[in-house]
C-alpha cells in the first residue's frame, strides 16, 4: 500500500557561528501558501543582526507554528510543509543553514546500514553534521566539570569520524527521533553532538561538553547549554569553575506590592549582552586601569584636518584616532592581541589586528569591527567606522562585520563621565574606555604656573590570566604617549 505524503516540519536552521536563535520580526508565509525551495519565510532579529530565514523544503504550507514576537531556538519547528514528494535538497554547507530531513514514522524501525552524512570541509562555524558515536568511556573530570587536559583530551581537539565506517558499526543519524546508543569506533571521539563554534567556547571556559546535557534536537548541545551550564558551575549549582566565586541570584520580591510595575521583554540583543557580559565578568580575573591624556595638540590636529577627511567620507573623531593609536600598540605588545585557551593551557597570539568599536543602537550595544587597522590611514579607518556605525544603527550591518575582533574601544565620551570600568569583550583579553575631554589646569614646571590643557580620560580593562599589571600601565602608558605625541605612530606604527 502506497503511503500518503505526510506534512514535514521545517526547523530553525544554524544560522551562524554563536548564535542559538532569536526573536520573529515578520512571518512571511501563512497556511495554504506554496513555498519554493531557498524562499525566504521569516525574519528574526538575533543577538546581533536582522536574518532573513530561507526554507529548505518546497511545497505547501499546512501549519505555520511561530508567529511575529516569538521567541525561537536553532532546531525548533517553524512550519510544516507538504510536499508531492521527498524533500527538496538541503542547501550546500557555506550557505549557513542546517539540514532539514523528514522523520521516520515511530513504527519503522531504523535501518541497520544507515549511512551517516559525511563530514564535509568546511567552514570551521558550518552546519555540524558529523555522526553521533558513543565511546565506552568518557573523559575523566572533576566535580566542578572542568576537564584536566592532556595530549590525547578531546577537548583539546575536535576530532572527526571517518565518513567511511566499518560495516559493523553502528552509526546513528543525529537527525532522526530517537537517541540511541553505539558501538565505538574509537574511544578519542566526542560525545556530545555539537557544532564546532560550541565546543571551541566549551573549551574556552574550561568545562566539559560532554558532562552537558543537550537541549537541542536529539541532545544537541548548542551555545546557551554551555552558558547554562557554566553559570551553574559559577553559581554554585555543581560546584566552582576557573576560580569564580559562588554567589547565587537572589529571588525578586513582588515589586506590585508597593506601586505600580511593567513587565518588559528582554530583547535579543539586550539578553545576548546580559549573558556575553555576565560569563565574561564570571569567569575574566578583570583588572582596570586608568590614566589621563593631554590632547590639547592633537584636538588642534583633529580640527585643521576634519574637513579633509570629512571629503574622503570619513568623520575625524577621537575614536578614529584611537583604532589606529591602538592597533599600533597592539603591534608592540602582542600579549593584549590574544585569548587564552584554559583547556589547552595555551595562549593564541593573533598574527592579525581587527579593532571592534562599541556602537550604542536603539537596540542595545553592537561592536562592529575594523578589519587589519594597522594597514589603514586614520582617514580611512575614518570612513569604515562611520560607515559600519550608520549601519548597525540601521540595522543593515552583518554577522561577519562583527565577527573576529581582537581588541575593543568603547568611547563614552560623548554622552559624558570621567572614568568606567569596562568589560572585556571575551574571548579578547583587553578593552579600552575613552571618557570626555575636559579642560583642566595643569602645572608646568618650565613656567611655574597652571596652564589650560584638554585632558582626556582613559581606562583599560585587561584579563589578568594574560596580562600583568605592570604590562598593563606600559600599554596604557604607551597609549597615552601616542594620544600626547601623534608622532609616535609614524616612528613606531
Amino acid at each position: 500500500m502506497e503511503r500518503s505524503n505526510l506534512p514535514t516540519d521545517f526547523t530553525l536552521p544554524e544560522l551562524g557561528e554563536q548564535i542559538a536563535g532569536g526573536d520573529v520580526i515578520r512571518v512571511l508565509v501563512k497556511p495554504g501558501d506554496t513555498i519554493a525551495k531557498d524562499q525566504t519565510v521569516l525574519e528574526l532579529e538575533t543577538d546581533k543582526a536582522t536574518i532573513e530565514v530561507p526554507s529548505s523544503l518546497a511545497g505547501q504550507v499546512t501549519d505555520v507554528k511561530v508567529k511575529a514576537g516569538d521567541t525561537v531556538t536553532v532546531g525548533q519547528a517553524i512550519l510544516s510543509v507538504e510536499a508531492g514528494g521527498a524533500p527538496a535538497e538541503s542547501p550546500a554547507p557555506h550557505q549557513g543553514a542546517a539540514a532539514t530531513k523528514a522523520q521516520p514514522a515511530p513504527e519503522e524501525p531504523a535501518a541497520a546500514n544507515t549511512a551517516a552524512p559525511a563530514a564535509a570541509d568546511g567552514p570551521e562555524d558550518g552546519p555540524d553534521l558529523e555522526p553521533r558515536v558513543e565511546p565506552a568511556s568518557r573523559p575523566a573530570a572533576d566535580k566542578s566539570g572542568v576537564i584536566d587536559p592532556g595530549p590525547d583530551s578531546p577537548a583539546a581537539t575536535d576530532v572527526r569520524p571517518s565518513s567511511s565506517a566499518p560495516a559493523n558499526q553502528k552509526v546513528v543519524d543525529i537527525n532522526r527521533g530517537a537517541r540511541q546508543p553505539a558501538e565505538p569506533a574509537a574511544p578519542e571521539l566526542p560525545v556530545a553532538p555539537a557544532a564546532p563554534s560550541v565546543r571551541r567556547m566549551a573549551r574556552e571556559l574550561g568545562v566539559d561538553i560532554n558532562q552537558i546535557g543537550g537541549t537541542g534536537p536529539n541532545g544537541r548541545v548548542s551555545i546557551e547549554d554551555v552558558k547554562a551550564h557554566t553559570k551553574r558551575l559559577v553559581t554554585g549549582g555543581a560546584g566552582t569553575a576557573i576560580g569564580a566565586p559562588a554567589a547565587r541570584s537572589a529571588a525578586l520580591p513582588d515589586f506590585s506590592r508597593w506601586g505600580e510595575i511593567e513587565r518588559q521583554p528582554m530583547r535579543a540583543v539586550r539578553r545576548k549582552t546580559a549573558e556575553h557580559l555576565s560569563a565574561a565578568w564570571a569567569t575574566i580575573p578583570h583588572v582596570t586601569q586608568h590614566d589621563i591624556a593631554d590632547v590639547t595638540g592633537l584636538e588642534e590636529l583633529r580640527k585643521r584636518y576634519a574637513k579633509e577627511v570629512e571629503a574622503a567620507g570619513g568623520n575625524l573623531t577621537i575614536t578614529a584616532i584611537a583604532v589606529k593609536i591602538v592597533a599600533t600598540a597592539l603591534r608592540v605588545f602582542p600579549q593584549f592581541n590574544a585569548s587564552v585557551d584554559v583547556a589547552a593551557n595555551e595562549i593564541v597570539v593573533k598574527k592579525f589586528v581587527n579593532i571592534g568599536v562599541a556602537v550604542d543602537t536603539d537596540r542595545g550595544l553592537l561592536v562592529p569591527v575594523i578589519r587589519d587597522a594597522g594597514t589603514k590611514s586614520i582617514t580611512r579607518l575614518s570612513a569604515e567606522l562611520a560607515q559600519l556605525s550608520e549601519k548597525a544603527r540601521s540595522r543593515k550591518i552583518s554577522l561577519e562585520e562583527m565577527q573576529g575582533g581582537c581588541f575593543s574601544i568603547s568611547n563614552l565620551g560623548g554622552i559624558g563621565g570621567s572614568f568606567f570600568t569596562p568589560i572585556v569583550n571575551a574571548p579578547e583579553v583587553a578593552i579600552l574606555g575613552i571618557s570626555r575631554a575636559r579642560t583642566e589646569p595643569v602645572y608646568q614646571k618650565e613656567t611655574g604656573q597652571f596652564v589650560p590643557r584638554l585632558m582626556l580620560p582613559l581606562s583599560l580593562s585587561y584579563d589578568h590570566r594574560v596580562i600583568d599589571g605592570a604590562d598593563g600601565i606600559r600599554f596604557l602608558r604607551w597609549v597615552v604617549d601616542a594620544f600626547e605625541r601623534p608622532f609616535l605612530l609614524a616612528l613606531q606604527g
